[in-house]
């Protein structure tokens, strides 16, 4: 919840679409210092190290490459420190050269009873200002690719420097990611230069300055997460020219280990996406990636308190795996009201949705339907329903609803989004029903002559019925300019709560 209210504060305090980042003056200034010396080919290997540190994140316990893979960087850098982090201490642990180890320092990012906070930093005891992110079984030729790595790096410092592996096909993508729509978009890109993220496997070269402003610096899987926050920041990738590192060993080459690997990665990906708050992914050429819920889990957000959905207060609107599945409710409950025979029509927000765009307002958390009382009879479902519970040979479930005398149709037995039906009867040309909620101040009768006829509408993809002259019908329950002007349910709680947040980032 923690990573979803900073994320989403972050976003709405940085308008993350233009972001710049705050530190590029300060990050300039201590490279150009460092300029002469990085370009200067007689600089010392000892210099270097005293500049860079080597990172390995990513790897697995159970097959790894990382002695030769350490041996390899300490063969051309014998000064420099390398950190192996990872989410616990490595078992079986991992088999490191004598020679090597005074070289090596271990970082676990778990708690323990034993060990202070401070050792859950890293960087309490990371001090160098570059570091050097390494994919497992990789190998430096020469102390070259690292120099150049630095010297294209100063000439833009706010850049991350990434560096191919070989086999490796890096494709350079654009990736906008939206915290209000729980949702990130890649696209492919051809300015190698200005790479959001990577396709494919690579070493990365950033500023220590550049990981203290990521909220979650070593999370992973590394690269993506290390391109979902630096999007945020509008910080890019540049594909290093004329660097490509060799390969080691190949691992997970028979397939119970590839199987084992690629679900472990499928996992990590996934509590990634969870603590990001990122529920939809859309790849190049259009495919989609949904990470929310579904009808075997609950939705995405709890119990709704006075009309507001947590998710409002953490400045995001309704999840898009949610939408989703209201969309599908609703265009099922209105092919069975129509196959009945029954007269409905949209209500509230539902209709203010329809008006405005054809389709359920963006932060709304279900649909709202009339229907003439009388027929219920002809609707086996809705009659049924007001009887006892019934899930359908689709999922849904039809049941009268707690809070009064109406039916609700939810996406499934787990899955509580729902579309709410009211009966309503005509008394003397006027609309009214047996129900009121005295905190929707549009739940209010109104003239039966706005349903004589009815008018038909786009929404959530189909055509459906509402109210003639619709405009009048939404200032009557709403008032004056309702469609022209959004409106959260209750805004006074939200200017009272976006008072009080807490500025997370500065």
């Amino acid at each position: 919840m923690l990573a979803v209210i900073f994320l989403s504060n972050l976003e709405e305090r940085c308008d993350c679409s233009h972001i710049q980042w705050k530190h590029s003056s300060y990050i300039a200034s201590t490279l150009q210092n460092h300029k002469d010396e990085i370009n200067n080919q007689n600089d010392t290997e000892s210099q270097l190290s005293s500049k860079i540190a080597i990172v390995i994140r990513d790897f697995e316990f159970f097959e790894n490459d990382i002695s030769e893979t350490v041996s390899s960087i300490l063969s051309v850098l014998p000064s420099v420190k390398v950190f192996i982090i990872s989410d616990q201490k490595p078992y079986p642990p991992l088999e490191i050269d004598e020679v090597h180890k005074k070289s090596i320092q271990f970082i676990s990012l778990k708690p323990s009873l034993s060990r202070p906070s401070d050792f859950l930093n890293p960087f309490s005891i990371i001090d160098k200002e570059h570091i050097l992110i390494f994919p497992d079984s990789v190998r430096i030729s020469n102390i070259s690719q690292i120099l150049e790595m630095l010297k294209q790096h100063y000439n833009d410092p706010n850049k991350i420097i990434a560096a191919s592996v070989e086999n490796t096909d890096s494709v350079c993508l654009t990736l906008n990611v939206s915290l209000r729509y729980w949702t990130m978009k890649y696209r492919k890109n051809a300015h190698y230069s200005k790479c959001d993220a990577l396709e494919g496997t690579h070493v990365f070269l950033i500023t220590k300055a550049l990981l203290l402003h990521l909220t979650f610096p070593f999370a992973q899987p590394f690269s993506t997460s290390l391109f979902i926050q630096a999007s945020l920041l509008n910080v890019k990738t540049h594909i290093a020219s004329n660097i490509t590192f060799q390969r080691g060993k190949p691992l997970f080459s028979n397939p119970h280990t590839k199987w084992k690997h690629d679900l472990f990665e499928k996992q990590r990906r996934e509590s990634l996406y969870h603590d990001f708050g990122i529920k939809k992914i859309i790849f190049p050429a259009s495919k989609v990636e949904w990470h929310g819920c579904n009808k075997n889990t609950a939705r995405c957000f709890g119990t709704v308190i006075n009309n507001m959905p947590e998710y409002l207060f953490q400045n995001r609107w309704t999840p898009p795996c949610c939408l989703e599945h209201l969309r599908q409710t609703a265009r099922y409950v209105f092919s069975i009201l129509e196959k009945c025979g029954v007269r409905y029509w949209l209500e509230g927000g539902s209709l203010l949705g329809a008006v405005r765009t054809g389709d359920i307002i963006p932060w709304d958390y279900d649909v709202d339907i009339g229907i003439y009382k009388e027929d219920i009879q002809k609707c086996e479902w809705l009659k049924n329903s007001l009887q006892q519970s019934i899930v359908d040979t689709h999922g849904f479930v039809w049941e009268k609803a707690v809070e009064g005398d109406f039916i609700r149709v939810q996406f499934s037995r787990t899955n509580h989004l729902h579309v709410d039906i009211f009966p309503f009867y005509s008394r003397n040309g006027t609309m009214t029903k047996d129900t009121w909620f005295s905190d929707h101040k549009q739940d209010t009768e109104f003239p039966e002559h706005f349903l004589k006829p009815f008018y038909q509408i786009k929404f959530v993809g189909m055509t459906v019925s509402v109210p003639n002259n619709y405009k009048e019908f939404l200032e009557f329950k709403f008032g004056k300019g309702v469609i022209q002007n959004p409106e959260y349910p209750n805004p006074n709680v939200m200017k009272f709560n976006k008072r009080r947040t807490i500025p997370f980032f500065t």
